[in-house]
């Protein structure tokens, strides 16, 4: 839900050194649970993409199970449902964050200062064994990987890794998906049957997730927990950057905005949702501008509802049920200009009111890599 957010302090202390947006987990604009997951998508908490190909069937949550005494209050939870003992050859299982090129540009890639870089995370599962985690460019012809091991099951286990610059091959310096953080737990041979370069190479699909022991959906009393993800430069792991909730919240409306709303009367202004002034350009036609919170990653795609009354535009002390908005040719990576799409208004040319939202999850903007 799309909150007025201040913009507090945001710096004090913190020098946004982490280049994982939401590595904590507080921010699941979409849904806390999701079921009966097949498929790729952002699910639940923000930023976190699942990337699965029929590889077991999924509730992913975003949980209070966190490790003790780290400042952490969610984490993000994979459950199997319906397992899949026998992956394919080219099924797969894995969570990633794109990272645009654009905060990147201090890893001097390409140059012999390329800079290591040091992944540390918190990590809860009761299948112990070995896991693979992989850097992809985002051309997808540079990789380098490294295993960590989950040793004691149903325990929280912090993990570090490091790996080394890139020094061949450059990051382009805009807003598209520059470097993938590959999380894996399960993989079948097309990923797995090359071997694991520690150092960066050439893109091979086989070395993938090459010493993946571990399929997390061979049984569904299988679950894996994750937070407190931090990718910063240098050779060693600080302290997790915890970040205020607000702060936070607008890194992640860059790339994805939900504007939800429980209220199932608006006749009243003050319940429901408000979006934005409008005005009656046409007796049934209504425009009105919608700003972002903050500047969206590219021109958002908008979904909404297409339903009864699923919007109203308020005006002169009624309001005019609209079946859907849509988003026109004004639209831009700042606001959308949005107009009713049916006809469906009755008002007087050159009246002002306001948009507002009268369905529950539906609106939202996606802007996600």
């Amino acid at each position: 839900m799309v909150q007025q957010v201040p913009q507090s302090g945001i710096l004090g202390n913190s020098s946004f050194k982490n280049l994982i947006i939401n590595g904590d987990m507080s921010i699941a604009q979409r849904a806390t649970s999701t079921a009966s997951i097949t498929g790729n998508g952002y699910h639940t908490v923000d930023r976190m993409n699942s990337i699965i190909s029929s590889l077991g069937t999924w509730t992913q949550s975003q949980s209070t199970t966190v490790p003790t005494g780290q400042g952490f209050t969610k984490s993000l939870k994979m459950d199997c449902t319906s397992a899949d003992a026998s992956p394919g050859a080219s099924d797969i299982l894995r969570i990633q964050q794109a990272i645009e090129g654009q905060n990147l540009q201090h890893l001097k890639y390409g140059t012999s200062s390329a800079e290591s870089t040091t992944l540390s995370f918190w990590v809860r599962s009761n299948k112990t064994g070995t896991y693979v985690i992989q850097l992809l460019n985002g051309a997808v012809s540079r990789q380098v990987g490294k295993t960590y091991t989950i040793s004691s099951a149903d325990t929280w286990e912090k993990k570090t890794i490091t790996f080394p610059g890139d020094t061949s091959t450059a990051l382009d310096n805009d807003n598209t998906a520059e470097l993938y953080v590959q999380f894996c737990l399960g993989t079948g041979t097309d990923r797995s049957s090359g071997t694991l370069s520690s150092t960066w190479k050439s893109y091979a699909a086989a070395d993938q997730f090459a010493g993946q022991t571990v399929n997390l959906a061979d049984s569904t009393s299988n679950e894996w927990y994750i937070t407190g993800i931090q990718l910063e430069v240098g050779t060693g792991a600080s302290d997790f950057e915890h970040l205020p909730f607000d702060v936070q919240l607008n890194r992640c409306f860059r790339y994805y905005l939900d504007y939800a709303n429980t209220d199932a009367d608006i006749i009243n202004p003050g319940t429901g949702i408000y979006l934005c002034n409008c005005f009656y350009y046409q007796a049934d036609n209504v425009l009105g501008f919608l700003n972002f919170p903050v500047p969206m990653r590219e021109e958002p795609t908008l979904t909404t509802a297409d339903a009864s009354n699923a919007f109203y535009a308020y005006h002169n002390n009624q309001g005019d049920g609209l079946n859907s908005l849509s988003a026109n040719a004004q639209s831009t990576r700042v606001g959308v200009m949005l107009q009713n799409s049916d006809g469906d208004a009755s008002g007087t040319i050159g009246h002002a009111g306001a948009f507002y939202l009268n369905s529950p999850n539906a609106f939202n903007l996606s802007a996600e890599i």
